[in-house]
């Protein structure tokens, strides 16, 4: 047992928490467009025709603006892509988004999981070579001290 299997173990530890907290961030973002799409949705399924409201311009400002034909809703595809549909379509593609979002949301859990346990085996390996490194001290103390003779 070495201090550098010591180090070499702590350095691959501080590693896979940083990619856990990483991906927990990612796991923020999901939650994120999985909020502002759930919005969106609402708002399709609550607004009508004429109906007015304001539209963000940037910068923390908006506008008013009146809805002209609520079946004529712009959706991002994805890919920089995006399509003109009626409201119930739009609705639909919305729904898709979330159900793939909320896969996301599971498969980046699961990467966390198996981070965690690698952790886990990580810091009990790093454990039992310090307590061999201590039975070994105690070991060599023991034989240090002879009785007199």
């Amino acid at each position: 047992m070495s201090q550098q299997q010591l180090q070499q173990l702590s350095q691959e530890i501080q590693e896979i928490e940083e990619q856990i907290e990483a991906l927990e961030q990612s796991v923020e973002g999901v939650q994120q467009q999985k909020t502002e799409t759930d919005e969106a949705i609402e708002a399709l399924e609550t607004l009508d025709t004429d109906s007015t409201v304001q539209v963000p311009i940037g910068g923390g400002a908006y506008l008013r603006a009146t809805i002209e034909d609520i079946d004529e809703v712009i959706v991002e595809l994805g890919a920089d892509y995006a399509a003109e549909l009626e409201e119930d379509d739009a609705v639909d593609a919305l729904e898709s988004k979330k159900e793939n979002l909320d896969d996301r949301v599971d498969e980046i859990n699961s990467e966390i999981a198996e981070l965690e346990t690698e952790s886990e085996e990580l810091e009990q390996q790093a454990q039992q070579l310090q307590q061999q490194a201590m039975q070994q001290q105690m070991q060599q103390m023991g034989q240090g001290q002879q009785p007199d003779e």
